[in-house]
């Protein structure tokens, strides 16, 4: 069955994150939209995915426990996971690599945690704009054992991605599926690279604010609307054309 996504967006968790950002503004935009998977993906952390996997279950859709990581080489990977119990015990890991210097809200935003009724239940005082001290290797090791898949994100982009950074895709990373960030330049930058054609790709929003969250356009095909079905399409690489 074709089911449209959008597997990248942020809370007001995340630093330039719009407060508008809430659990319940997030799941009602994608619905009104017309998605029926999205992923809440914050800054190197996840506080507010349950809130938003609680609003979700009352919407009849599916909510991919997510993190977008800033690994050591501040390269940025999209880690979802099949459980929100996976992805909590990920950051664990991540928090404990994390240098908590102090967030400067007048600059990034308040990071604030909110709960399923869009209340503020709290606020992260050390900056999530930060990368963590995981190398990229090890982060997708521990992805890849709490059983989810890692996702190299925005690598049309020029900063922060897997090409811009180190310039390559480490063959010894296994990636399967790679994220652009939707347009057209997305296709354009894969037009321009024709030795990506060998991996699945996601085109997502990366969205800070409501209005960027991904029309009902991009569809990914899946044999059961299931996160175990969806995480493992990911990681199964796609098969080569003779």
């Amino acid at each position: 069955m074709l089911l449209y996504y959008d597997l990248h967006m942020h809370t007001c968790l995340s630093p330039c994150g719009e407060e508008e950002m809430t659990p319940n503004n997030v799941v009602n935009m994608a619905m009104i939209k017309g998605l029926d998977i999205l992923a809440i993906a914050d800054h190197n952390h996840c506080g507010n995915v349950r809130s938003a996997m609680a609003v979700a279950a009352k919407r009849d859709m599916l909510l991919v426990p997510a993190m977008e990581l800033q690994t050591l080489e501040d390269v940025h990977v999209l880690c979802l996971f099949r459980r929100v119990e996976d992805l909590e015990a990920f950051f664990e890991i991540v928090d404990g690599a994390m240098l908590k210097l102090p967030n400067r809200p007048e600059r990034f935003g308040h990071q604030l945690l909110m709960d399923d009724q869009d209340e503020p239940v709290g606020e992260v005082v050390h900056t999530l704009i930060t990368s963590c001290q995981l190398s990229l290797s090890d982060a997708v090791a521990h992805v890849r054992r709490l059983g989810g898949v890692p996702v190299p994100a925005h690598v049309n982009r020029s900063s922060n991605s897997l090409l811009s950074n180190l310039g390559f895709i480490p063959p010894g990373e296994a990636f399967t599926t790679l994220e652009i960030t939707a347009g057209s330049k997305g296709d354009q930058f894969l037009e321009a690279h024709p030795e990506l054609a060998a991996y699945r790709i996601l085109r997502n929003s990366d969205a800070h604010q409501l209005i960027d969250l991904s029309e009902r356009e991009n569809a990914i095909d899946l044999r059961e609307r299931t996160l175990d079905c969806l995480i493992d399409t990911l990681s199964i690489p796609l098969m080569k054309k003779e």
